[in-house]
């Protein structure tokens, strides 16, 4: 065994981006969407609605994302103290994301560039968070593209198709240290028409905010008709009941995926994105280096003498292994090589370690 102390020199750090979708089976885009009425009926229920790519009750079956409905009036929703109005299910939701997004449980959201109607938008969106094992770091801007059908009839073949504004934008806006990209009518992170793609009434559809993996959808914005860009979704916002809100939105994306209903035919589309930061350790053996070695082969272990007298001056070595010691000599890894390396006088060896973490 041999020791030689590294130099500033052969370190080099470097990231690099990987993406994937975030559904099951590597599936770039979820068309089939199945809900479990066990879940739906417990106690998890009333807060959110769980979304699976096959029937719930299938071995194959995985959650896919969750739906749910926040209120800040806690319309929508059933008390949970009689005595105490307007404090339910949906006000929760509705705070849970206020004090996650905006940081300040006093602020109010505001979907772009609100026009007519945004005093009632703020009052309550929809929530779409893909399942926390489907994906590893963030989700990837410019990679939404969700269409939702109309509340009309089925034949109408009315619907709309979403997507974040990150590839219209040179900037997003931040809420604090969080990255947000408004929604619009688009596909692949532009709007169709190359302008603004916002619901008349109320700006944008709502925030795509890929660092905590959310999607918010404004309820205002999905309820108001079509003329208005809206697909008339009917929230319910009636107090002290449940609305079963989640349901409804699930309903009219389930729906979406009726023959030529989408233009590209793919209902649900996300992706992920995840930063791979590596260390490269180049080891570097000269000519006059790591000739020798102390197995017990190659030398021996009463005298320390090379055996055969051929390998004094013309020694041979096969490295197989690199460890990675630090001062105090404590192994930290261990990289093991593909083949044995031959090594003499007349040769050199160059190997570059990479360790990702």
């Amino acid at each position: 065994m041999a020791f030689k102390r590294l130099d500033p020199e052969d370190f080099v750090v470097s990231s690099n981006s990987v993406t994937s979708t975030v559904w099951s089976n590597n599936s770039p885009s979820l068309n089939t969407f199945f809900t479990s009425s066990t879940q739906k009926e417990g106690t998890s229920g009333p807060y959110y609605l769980n979304v699976y790519q096959t029937a719930s009750d299938s071995d194959s079956a995985a959650i896919q994302f969750q739906i749910a409905y926040g209120n800040k009036n806690g319309g929508g929703g059933v008390n949970f103290d009689s005595a105490v109005p307007n404090v339910s299910a949906t006000t929760t939701i509705y705070g849970q994301y206020r004090t996650l997004v905006l940081e300040d449980e006093n602020a109010n959201f505001i979907w772009g560039t609100t026009q007519t109607g945004s005093a009632n938008g703020d009052n309550d969106f929809y929530v779409i968070s893909p399942e926390r094992a489907r994906y590893k770091q963030t989700l990837l801007p410019g990679t939404l593209n969700l269409s939702i059908r109309s509340a009309n009839s089925v034949a109408t073949n009315t619907f709309i198709e979403l997507t974040d504004n990150s590839n219209m934008v040179k900037l997003p806006t931040y809420f604090g240290t969080q990255r947000a990209y408004l929604i619009v009518s688009g596909s692949d992170g532009k709007s169709y028409d190359g302008g603004l793609g916002y619901n008349t009434l109320i700006g944008s559809y709502g925030l795509f905010l890929p660092d905590i993996s959310t999607i918010l959808l404004s309820a205002y914005a999905l309820d108001s008709n079509l003329a208005d860009s809206g697909i008339n979704l009917a929230t319910s916002q009636v107090a002290d009941t449940f609305g079963d809100n989640p349901t409804r939105l699930y309903t009219k994306i389930s729906q979406s995926i009726a023959p030529n209903l989408s233009a590209t035919g793919n209902v649900f589309e996300l992706n992920s994105q995840e930063t791979l930061t590596s260390d490269f350790v180049f080891i570097r053996a000269r000519n006059s280096e790591y000739n020798y070695t102390e197995n017990p082969s190659f030398i021996s272990g009463s005298t320390g003498e090379v055996i055969f007298p051929y390998f004094i001056n013309n020694p041979q070595t096969f490295p197989t292994t690199i460890g990675l010691y630090n001062d105090s000599n404590d192994l930290l890894a261990v990289a093991k090589l593909s083949r044995p390396i031959q090594k003499d006088f007349t040769k050199e060896a160059l190997v570059r370690v990479k360790l990702d973490f």
